[in-house]
């Protein structure tokens, strides 16, 4: 396949234009980043977004590493002496990975089997006899006579039509055309059987102990849970097929003449070649197929519940007091100022066993009352909820001297990152254990520039993370952070090392350069800087500048995405419309130029840029500065405290939406469990993908429904403008 054939191949399947295709692999080809492709090359790729040319660069690298098996396998046939121009034509030709595997499949080197050993007694003349089904005089023991000699361990006219139909069996068994059809006859009609191995205890997977579906239709998440109850030696799988019916589908195939003195032992061996070699080999290859898709689906819905967690809008301008609660251990508590900075830290003993709580009340309003503390966020780990009673009393008893809120905070990870060498540099003087509050503290301040210190994994947002493919989930995981990071752009002057490694361009040595240099030369005054940073060459500037800002630059364009190439051409935009002052006349230019009546080709022309970087940089000056994170819901701050006895059926409440699966979404309302509104409750309409409704991060309203004390679950339903 030519690299053209392999560009119009993505373009079909994408539904975009050759050309567009050939433009982003040749952009990817010469090292440019996705999120670089994305924003900056509007021109070349027409508009492209970043799902596209991911999918465009998952597809060239799939093909061309399916050219190169093809190459292999053509190489492999053809030193055999085996290779037909048929087959070559038909290897050429195909597209796909489990086809070429298939058409080499015969002339693939095996191990000893009971086919090898038939050939090496010269049976496989016989075999041919059966398969040509050409002799209709005579009976199959007359021919087989023949074959049998003592010399080669051929004693008997049965074991002479054994070995040959063992001989056929291989060879059906190794048709591709045979493994086409079984396959998708397999997927189309097979089911997916589990049962309990033995019944002892109640665990997670009772609903799969006699269970039966579809393979065609079975939801992925199901899939997994029977994967890991298999691999805990909880539950017994198969694949169940209607034997009878693909039996005939291979003899369509294979059995074209009845009157043939071999027709029982050719039906014979194609039961043979399904039952003991095909549908073992296909079972297991649908299973595994099955555990990809369900897989990519799982990666995909942690990618996507990531990026809505990643970009949830700062807390901006306030003194937040960090707790992470504990009982043994006692209570960590951190103060961090508005821009980050620890101010201080101390433990607090409020509970069990020490259970001094006074003592720890008054310690925690004294530090409020010393640094003027605008919200207290706890982690929701154990104690939390004994801490935000706390919480709740102090809030309750100083209110009419100062407002304070608290939230509860998802610490998932932060023990994590409490550990890391990150934690260390940045705190070397903090033990382990007093890193946690600060990072749950900041999580509330700035999620983004926080949760790219942490394994994405550690996050708590997936669905199955510890049972997928570990090397796919961390590229996935590590493309949205990235994704994220350069849509929101970058604060160069206060961005740590952590956060400067997933920009566009820059690596965690560059990123690492670039902190060494704000230590040693103070703030960077302009985007034009950075050339003076140590590996920051031609091609990683032209990749990072446009997602770095610098809001203290007396050039007002390094704080916005318009890259350093676009400038001329935004400055002769401003100057022909006389705009001097971005940030007072930014919102005008639209206007001026509509009023001015000209054309728009001929004003693109005199620009010298196209029509997509001349919207981006319409866009940029009307909202300078502009943090997209800023337009989303703010977390929902809270100064009492709700009880899980404290709910009733039908009790309307606000939620935060902390994670979304395929059967619907968990909610924080405010209590010691997350709700679960199940994706049958969240509308009147039917609803295939929750995704479709809400996100990580969401503020919804909902209606409790049940209510199960003992086992900690709340079944809840959202309110829509549908259902009021």
């Amino acid at each position: 396949m030519t690299e053209k054939e392999m560009f119009d191949l993505i373009a079909q399947e994408l539904s975009v234009r050759t050309l567009q295709v050939a433009h982003t692999i040749e952009l990817l080809d010469d090292g440019n980043t996705v999120p670089f492709i994305a924003r900056y090359r509007k021109e070349v790729t027409g508009s492209l977004d970043e799902n596209q040319i991911r999918a465009i660069e998952d597809q060239i690298h799939y093909l061309r590493a399916l050219e190169a098996r093809k190459q292999t396998i053509l190489k492999s046939i053809h030193e055999q002496g085996k290779l037909t121009p048929q087959l070559k034509d038909r290897i050429e030709k195909a597209t796909k990975l489990q086809e070429v595997e298939d058409l080499y499949l015969p002339y693939k080197p095996k191990k000893r089997t009971r086919a090898t050993v038939a050939r090496e007694k010269g049976l496989e003349p016989l075999a041919e006899m059966i398969l040509k089904q050409e002799l209709v005089q005579g009976s199959p023991e007359e021919y087989a006579a023949k074959f049998v000699n003592a010399d080669k361990e051929v004693n008997t006219i049965e074991e002479a039509l054994q070995g040959a139909m063992d001989i056929v069996a291989e060879i059906i068994s190794d048709d591709a055309d045979v493994r086409k059809v079984i396959r998708a006859q397999t997927l189309k009609t097979a089911f997916i059987r589990a049962e309990a191995k033995k019944i002892e205890e109640r665990t997670p997977y009772e609903m799969y102990y006699d269970y039966t579906e579809k393979i065609s239709s079975i939801a992925p998440h199901r899939v997994l849970a029977i994967n890991r109850a298999e691999k805990e030696g909880i539950l017994k799988v198969s694949v169940d097929v209607d034997t009878e019916s693909m039996v005939a589908e291979i003899e369509k195939l294979y059995v074209s003449d009845s009157s043939s003195v071999f027709t029982r032992q050719l039906k014979k061996s194609v039961r043979d070649s399904y039952q003991r070699l095909i549908a073992p080999s296909i079972g297991r290859e649908v299973r595994s197929n099955l555990t990809e898709q369900a897989e990519e689906h799982a990666i995909s819905i942690f990618a996507i519940n990531l990026k809505n967690l990643l970009l949830q809008p700062p807390v901006r301008n306030k003194v937040i007091m960090g707790i992470d609660p504990g009982f043994r251990t006692g209570s960590k508590v951190a103060v961090i100022d508005p821009t980050g900075k620890y101010l201080e830290g101390t433990t607090i003993y409020p509970h069990p066993p020490q259970n001094k709580y006074l003592e720890a009340k008054a310690t925690i309003r004294a530090l409020i009352d010393k640094y003027q503390v605008d919200i207290i966020a706890i982690g929701n780990g154990t104690a939390s909820r004994e801490t935000e009673q706390m919480a709740a009393e102090l809030i309750e008893e100083i209110k009419d001297s100062r407002k304070v809120q608290y939230i509860i905070v998802n610490e998932a990870g932060a023990s994590v990152y409490s550990a890391s060498k990150v934690a260390q540099q940045e705190f070397p003087e903090l033990e382990a254990s007093m890193r946690g509050n600060i990072s749950i503290a900041r999580r509330l301040l700035d999620p983004l520039a926080e949760l790219v210190k942490i394994d994405p994994k550690s996050i708590g947002v997936g669905l199955y993370q510890h049972d997928v493919n570990q090397r796919n989930l961390t590229k996935s995981l590590e493309q949205v952070v990235e994704s994220a990071v350069n849509m929101v752009g970058i604060n160069l002057n206060t961005a740590s090392a952590s956060l400067l490694r997933y920009v566009s361009g820059l690596t965690g040595r560059t990123a690492e350069s670039i902190v060494r240099y704000r230590e040693e030369h103070g703030a960077f005054t302009d985007r034009e800087e950075l050339h003076r940073v140590e590996g920051i060459g031609n091609i990683a500037f032209q990749q990072a500048a446009g997602f770095l800002r610098i809001p203290e630059s007396d050039n007002p364009l390094d704080n916005t995405s318009i890259h350093p190439e676009s400038y001329a051409a935004t400055r002769k935009l401003l100057q022909k419309f006389n705009i001097r002052d971005v940030q007072k006349e930014g919102k005008q230019l639209r206007n001026r130029i509509e009023e001015a009546e000209i054309e728009l080709d001929d004003l693109l022309q005199e620009l010298g840029i196209g029509k997509p970087t001349f919207n981006d940089i319409l866009d940029n000056l009307e909202k300078p500065g502009l943090d997209p994170r800023d337009q989303l819901p703010k977390p929902i701050l809270k100064s009492d405290v709700l009880q899980m006895e404290d709910l009733r059926e039908g009790m309307v409440l606000k939620g935060t939406v902390r994670n979304v699966v395929d059967f619907g979404a968990f909610v924080d309302i405010g209590v010691k469990h997350d709700g679960l509104v199940h994706v049958s409750k969240m509308g009147k309409k039917y609803i295939k993908n929750p995704m479709e409704v809400v996100a990580v991060g969401d503020v919804i309203d909902v209606k409790v429904v049940s209510i199960d004390l003992e086992r900690g679950r709340i079944g809840l339903s959202m309110i829509t403008d549908e259902n009021l």
